[in-house]
This record gives structure tokens, C-alpha cells and sequence, in this order.
């Protein structure tokens, strides 16, 4: 008999405190720490918010020089992670580099076994800075290319692209870059981060907590959604197919991805800005075919089943639109998301007590024990 108390997938299970980040569901928005994220997209550069997720406040302009001059100058990575980025096999999947790469660079990190605060946020802000540099010379030796070193010009978004592609992007996909870090930095304690914390809970390292979150938003259910929304976009590949697809795919009880969040009941509050976004960089190449299309999917979505997408689904299209990889999607989300993990594995070594839920026993009881000799 199930116990009436339990929630599979633990959906609406209270599973700790944190200060980093709310749903207020009375205006549909995500808070960090007190500001509204759409406001931070607005007047905020993702540097900015990854302080206030580390601090607890936005910094000054002297904190943020002092922030920036700090992330800038730590984004190297060590020879022998360079060089096992190098000799990883070029179809290796770049979220399989990057948790790696992340687990290595715990053997070169002095601090790795101080988990007190301040160790900690050090510990962080390397990460933060030294995460983007991993994800781009993995992507880029995958393709027989020598990497790109980081710009300490740039600021982390432009950087990110620059390290990619060899040359400094222009001033609106920045933009857009900078927008989704921020609409990914931090969300509660979503798959990824509760695994951190589950790690973090053991008093194990904080590299080891983010490898763990590296490897739970692989999943195509959580951070790889929105490399699965865009695959699922290319195969409806037109405005004009796009309702009759949808429909069909419902008919067949496919599942549409980049659609439904647990935590959303009246859509995602990032979705909008996102879009905007995504609007944006289709003015600036002249070409609007995948936002038409996301539209059309969702308008059918929306009147069929009544599900809104989340901010996978717009991310997916705009990132296109930039010429980024699919494969490289999710990573990004990483170079992004890496400071709401820091964040929250922090919050747990500060107050820890280990995470250790129960269950409920679903196998066969009181079974007689049979001699290996007497089992046939």
C-alpha cells in the first residue's frame, strides 16, 4: 500500500531553506535575492548577477572592477587539462568534456578540500572563470582546431563566443548571450542543484558537488532540452508545417520538447525575455523563420493541451540563429548555471546536515533463504 504522504518525483516535497532565489507566483516571476530577474536582464550584466549570487548583493562599481579583474585574470586552465581536452575522442559529447575537464581541475586547486565559506566563494569564482575556457577548447580540438585564448578585454559572455569562434562577436549577440546567463544563472532547487547539494550534503568538495550537477543536467529532461527543443524545431522545419507536425506528434503521444515546467503553472517567467531576444537577433540577420515557427508550435501547443513552453525552447532557436553548435547548448547553460550551483553548495556547508530521504519498500517481503545447492 503506497504511503499517502509520498510524491513521486518528490513534486511539491519542501526538501530544504535557501535565500538564493523564489517563484513569486502572485506575479509570475522569478526573484534572486529580492530583485525580479526580468529587471536584472534589463539593467544587469551576467557579472553582476553571479556577485549578488555569491555576496548576496549587487555590487558597487568598485566591487565589480575588483569582481571582473578577478574572473578575468583566473581563466586559464592547466596544462594537463589542456591536454586531456586534447586527446579526449573528437565525438566525445561536449557535456562529457566538461564535467570531466571541471572533476580535473580539482587536482590543481590548493583549496579544494576547505569547505569554508571563504575558501569556497574562491574556489567559485575560479570555476565561474575558468568553465567557459574548458567548454571551448573541448568544442574546438573536437573539430581539429587549436583553441582560442580567452580575451581579458572581454567580459564573461563575449568572451565565451570569442574563445569559440576566433574572433569578437558583434555587440548584439553579446547582448543576447548576456541575457540567457542571466535567465540560467540560478532556479531554485531544480535537478542539477538539488544534486549538488545532495553532494554537498556529504561534506564532499565543491568540485565535486558541480562535477555531479555537470552530470544531472545532461539529462534531455532537464538542461539538454533545450538541444532536444532545437533538433525537434529542425525536423518541423517550416512556419507552414509546424501546426499539422504538432498535432500529429500529440497523436502519437510524443513528447514535445521545451514545453511544461514543474514549477510554472502559468508559464515561465523567462520565457518572454528570451524570446525578445531571440526577435532581436532575427532582425539583425534578416531572417525570422525560426521564431515564426517556435510560434506556430506554441499557439498549437497552447490550444491543444493548454502547456506553455519554458526558456529551453526560445533559447534553442535564438543560440541557432547565433550559429552555435547544438551540441555546445547545454554547456553553455553550464557556464551559466555553474554560479547558482557554487551559490547553493555554499548555502550547504554553511548550515549542512546531510540529505538522507526515505523510501517506501516496494519488493517482496520475508523470503525464505534456498541453499545455492537446492536452486535448481
Amino acid at each position: 500500500m503506497t504511503d499517502k504522504s509520498y510524491s513521486p518525483g518528490l513534486e511539491g516535497v519542501i526538501a530544504g531553506e535557501s535565500a538564493l532565489s523564489r517563484i513569486d507566483i502572485d506575479i509570475n516571476r522569478l526573484i534572486l535575492h529580492g530583485y525580479d530577474l526580468v529587471e536584472l536582464t534589463e539593467n544587469a550584466s551576467y557579472e553582476e548577477v553571479a556577485y549578488l549570487l555569491l555576496y548576496g548583493e549587487l555590487p558597487t562599481a568598485a566591487e565589480l572592477a575588483a569582481f571582473n579583474q578577478q574572473l578575468r585574470s583566473q581563466r586559464d586552465l592547466p596544462g594537463p587539462v589542456v591536454d586531456l581536452l586534447r586527446s579526449a575522442p573528437a565525438d566525445a559529447h561536449p557535456m562529457d568534456l566538461l564535467r570531466t575537464a571541471v572533476s580535473s581541475l580539482a587536482f590543481f586547486d590548493a583549496e579544494t578540500p576547505d569547505n569554508s565559506h571563504d575558501a569556497n566563494v574562491r574556489k567559485s569564482v575560479r570555476l565561474l572563470a575558468k568553465i567557459p575556457t574548458a567548454l571551448a577548447y573541448g568544442y574546438r580540438f573536437s573539430q581539429g582546431l587549436e583553441p582560442v585564448a580567452p580575451d581579458a578585454e572581454l567580459d564573461h559572455a563575449a568572451n565565451l563566443l570569442f574563445m569559440l569562434r576566433g574572433e569578437k562577436p558583434p555587440a548584439y549577440e553579446v547582448e543576447a548571450m548576456n541575457t540567457s546567463l542571466i535567465l540560467y544563472a540560478e532556479h531554485g532547487y531544480n535537478a542539477s542543484t538539488f544534486t549538488a547539494r545532495v553532494v554537498a550534503s556529504t561534506l564532499a568538495d565543491l568540485y565535486a558537488a558541480i562535477t555531479a550537477a555537470i552530470g544531472a543536467l545532461h539529462g534531455p529532461l532537464h538542461g539538454g532540452a533545450n538541444e532536444a527543443a532545437m533538433h525537434m524545431l529542425l525536423e518541423v522545419d517550416s512556419p507552414a508545417a509546424a501546426e499539422q507536425w504538432v498535432l500529429d506528434a500529440l497523436a502519437q503521444k510524443k513528447k514535445i520538447m521545451g514545453f511544461g515546467h514543474r514549477e510554472y503553472k502559468s508559464g515561465d517567467s523567462r520565457v518572454p525575455t528570451m524570446k525578445k531576444v531571440g526577435r532581436q537577433i532575427a532582425a539583425a540577420i534578416g531572417d525570422t523563420k525560426w521564431p515564426d515557427l517556435a510560434d506556430v508550435v506554441e499557439a498549437t501547443m497552447m490550444r491543444e493541451k493548454g502547456i506553455f513552453p519554458n526558456v529551453d525552447f526560445p533559447c534553442a532557436y535564438t543560440y541557432y540563429m547565433m550559429g552555435i553548435p547544438i551540441p555546445l547548448y547545454t554547456p553553455i547553460f553550464v557556464a551559466s548555471r555553474v554560479v547558482g550551483w557554487a551559490a547553493h553548495v555554499i548555502e550547504q556547508h554553511d548550515a549542512n546536515r546531510l540529505i538522507r530521504p526515505n523510501h517506501i519498500y516496494t519488493g517482496p517481503d520475508h523470503r525464505a533463504f534456498v541453499a545455492l545447492s537446492e536452486r535448481g
